[in-house]
């Protein structure tokens, strides 16, 4: 081969043949362009992370220097029923473990929130609805607004002199005599008081429920004690404002509780119970032995019987009840002379754990069917894809329209009608909110993110983790779900989140930002994460990569302080799959998923050079006597396309592939090669900002139908749009992307070749306006 044949060659080889650039094509010189700033997907995210230290290391594990505070706690509260006021007193140990020296502390007053000249309902603007209900019109016009914020009677040092302290709305800073240097620790108690609100009316994340029939009330309590703050490697002191809907940011502790109530009451508390005996009746006792061996059914501890006796009672007597609780971040407590109460055994890693249920008689007969069934299932799949529960109970209690979680204990809504009946909804809605807030033991009870700045970090990753228990839920309860059925999970599935990614941009806000500045923060902190991890596992890295990454995520940071970068370090340092075009577009933009088929060009074999290539001759002065032997590819609707052609196998239509394969082919790699038949070029195109997985399934005219998944980095070079040639021995008919609904595409209009006749969703809404 002579050296001009050669270059030809092997420029032709290298870069693919047919395809040239704009700069190899033309003789036209393009007027130069200015440089631009990096804005590929697919750059790493050093612009957004902090730079790892000896405190957090960048494989996002915690670092050699890494250390946490600790606030120690010991408490007695005494429950006002007649008044529904909560009085305390607790002594607060402080451990300094930092390596700085402390000039004042900071203790939370989250109840505040409601006091009366609390500037929480003074945030946000507000205008006259449409209409009201009664209760919302009296509640916002007419009504005086409760004031249930911390009465502060007194805070002193350790030997009983009064501390100086100062209070900024939920804040609170103790201004210490002397600094606590590192290392050391110091002790002061604060007697308080506050109203407990009822939390049907004001939507408090605590308080009680009053029942008009029988005169009683439900107590869920939390927040109910001045709590300290974080003090941590990343922020310092975490003192952010608690404004209502940003949770909470808290260290780790020991405690011991004394919660004084109605001698008629029972109480279920965060803890394990010091003085059961005494506060247990001996038919109470015998059932709960009876309980920590029943592991296929609850054991009722409280009869419904004996809690609508209760509830007639109105005892004058009190009953202490003590607990103790080793390294949680929080505590809280339940109690009502209403509630029936029953437990049931599960093994955990070898342990047994009780999974138990309180409430009234207006939960049944849902509750005593379901609540502990999904109390088990979720300590099962949880510690199945984290750790082993490290608790020994976990507690669900009913509470109307609640949902909210305490390391052990949380309240839970799902009530059935007056006369015991009850919609699906209501069902599924209760096993969910159930799983979900039981489930929040874990992210972030142990796994302890700061909610108050990330809310995605516990609520996104908790109800990822709730789809998993659910569907688990499903498979193993076939009374509850038919075999054939998923259970309806109601976030997590791609095709469900589209409305909300696809809806007006003005009210959608990014994954990484704070509670309180967000529109939708169900769908924003709920429900996109957790599609996005979904997604993460089932699509991008697999079940076994993903699981195991997400695993040592949680056993890393269990009982410690992970930020987002933690997260998102260790599940690419456990994987090896590089994730950062992935967290920048799910999590740090409003941008979507919209990925299709722009169009598709049939090629036919040709022995004739096409006029691309006779143009790249003529700019370099070759004659086709230069060239070696050559396969020329000329598109069905071009000026190369002879009409003769029309309807053949294109590579029927010249003798010059076969004698391309017997020049430049072993007789061994012949014999292994099918010859194509047809050819096409297919371009993706991608209108939305999230570079995804190109998912695509081809049919071809003998219905055969072939699924190829090209992976995220096809987009790495070309953000808009990317090409693939397709040679095969059949006829290609169709294509479809993303054809089982994968990646939460807002658009599958575009999804098909042929286009398919298909209505968008605002042209269907528009239709079924008109229609009425």
């Amino acid at each position: 081969m002579n050296r001009v044949k050669y270059y030809v060659a092997s420029f032709l080889f290298l870069f693919g043949a047919v395809t040239l650039s704009a700069q190899e094509e033309g003789e036209v010189k393009q007027e130069r362009q200015p440089g631009h700033y990096n804005q590929s997907k697919f750059k790493q995210l050093y612009e957004e992370f902090a730079t790892p230290n000896t405190y957090r290391a960048a494989s996002g594990a915690p670092g050699p220097d890494y250390y946490q505070q600790q606030a120690d706690y010991v408490i007695s509260v005494e429950l006002d029923d007649k008044n529904a006021r909560i009085h305390g007193d607790e002594t607060i140990t402080y451990h300094n473990n930092s390596p700085e020296d402390l000039e004042f502390l900071w203790v939370q007053l989250d109840q505040n929130v409601r006091a009366k000249d609390s500037k929480s309902p003074l945030r946000d603007g507000n205008g006259v609805n449409i209409a009201y209900t009664a209760d919302n019109f009296t509640q916002t016009y007419i009504n005086e607004p409760f004031d249930g914020g911390f009465n502060i009677e007194h805070v002193k040092d350790a030997n009983g002199k009064p501390l100086s302290y100062t209070i900024n709305q939920t804040m609170m800073r103790l201004n210490i005599p002397q600094p606590l240097k590192s290392g050391e620790k110091i002790s002061f108690s604060i007697k308080w008081w506050y109203n407990v609100p009822d939390h049907t009316v004001n939507r408090a994340r605590s308080g009680f429920e009053y029942f008009a029939k029988d005169g009683n009330r439900a107590y869920v309590i939390a927040q109910f004690f001045p709590r300290m703050a974080v003090y941590s490697d990343v922020e310092g002191w975490q003192n952010h404002q608690f404004w209502g809907s940003g949770e909470f940011a808290l260290p780790f502790g020991n405690y011991d509780v004394s919660i004084t109530v109605p001698a008629d009451h029972v109480l279920d508390a965060t803890g394990e119970l010091q003085n059961r005996e005494e506060v247990f009746s001996k038919d109470m006792m015998k059932r709960y032995k009876e309980a920590k061996k029943s592991y296929d059914k609850p054991v009722i501890i409280v009869t419904q019987e004996e809690a609508e006796a209760a509830e007639k009672g109105f005892s004058t007597d009190k009953k202490t009840w003590k607990f103790k609780a080793t390294n949680v971040r929080d505590y809280a407590f339940a109690t009502s002379r209403k509630f029936i109460w029953d437990m049931q055994a599960v093994k955990i890693g070898g342990k047994d754990v009780m999974a138990v249920s309180m409430y009234p008689k207006e939960g049944n007969p849902l509750w005593e069917d379901m609540s502990t069934k999904a109390v088990v299932q979720t300590l099962q799949t949880y510690s199945k894809h984290t750790f082993d529960y490290p608790y020994h109970k976990a507690i669900s209690v009913h509470a109307k329209n609640q949902g909210m979680e305490y390391p052990m204990i949380c309240w839970n809504y799902g009530r059935p009608n007056e006369d015991g009946t009850y919609s699906d909804r209501t069902k599924f809605g209760m096993i969910s909110v159930i799983i979900h807030e039981v489930g929040h033991n874990f992210f972030p009870m142990i796994v302890n993110s700061d909610e108050r700045q990330w809310g995605w970090m516990d609520e996104g990753l908790d109800t990822f983790m709730q789809y998993l228990a659910e569907q688990e839920f499903g498979r193993n309860n076939p009374s509850v779900i038919a075999p054939n059925e998923n259970y309806p999970s109601r976030r997590g599935v791609p095709a469900d989140i589209v409305p909300y990614m696809g809806g007006d941009q003005s009210f959608i806000a990014p994954i990484m930002s704070n509670p309180e500045n967000v529109y939708q923060l169900g769908a924003n902190a709920y429900g996109k994460p957790a599609t996005a991890l979904n997604i993460l596992r089932e699509t991008v890295m697999g079940r076994e990569l993903f699981d195991h990454a997400f695993k040592t995520y949680a056993q890393r940071w269990m009982f410690k302080h992970p930020t987002p970068e933690d997260f998102f370090r260790t599940m690419e340092d456990a994987s090896a799959v590089d994730l950062d075009w992935f967290w920048r577009s799910w999590f740090y933009t409003t941008d979507y998923v919209d990925i299709g088929v722009k169009g598709v060009k049939k090629y036919y074999v040709s022995s004739e050079p096409t006029a691309q290539m006779k143009k790249y001759m003529a700019d370099r002065n070759l004659t086709e006597a230069d060239l070696p032997p050559l396969v020329y590819l000329a598109e069905e609707n071009s000026e190369d396309f002879m009409p003769e052609l029309k309807g053949k196998a294109p590579s029927e239509t010249s003798q010059n592939l076969k004698e391309f394969m017997m020049d430049n082919m072993t007789e061994a790699d012949r014999a292994k090669v099918k010859e194509p038949k047809y050819f096409y070029e297919v371009t993706f195109d991608k209108p939305g900002g999230i570079p995804m997985p190109l998912i695509v399934e081809y049919t071809y005219a003998d219905g055969t139908k072939e699924n190829i998944t090209y992976p995220p980095e096809i987009w790495r070079k070309n953000d808009a749009e990317v090409k693939r040639v397709i040679s095969s021995q059949k006829e290609l008919v169709g294509i479809v992307v993303d054809p089982k609904l994968e990646t939460a595409d807002i658009d599958t209009t575009n999804n098909a070749w042929p286009m398919k006749d298909e209505k968008s969703d605002f042209d269907k809404f528009k239709e079924n306006i008109k229609g009425k």
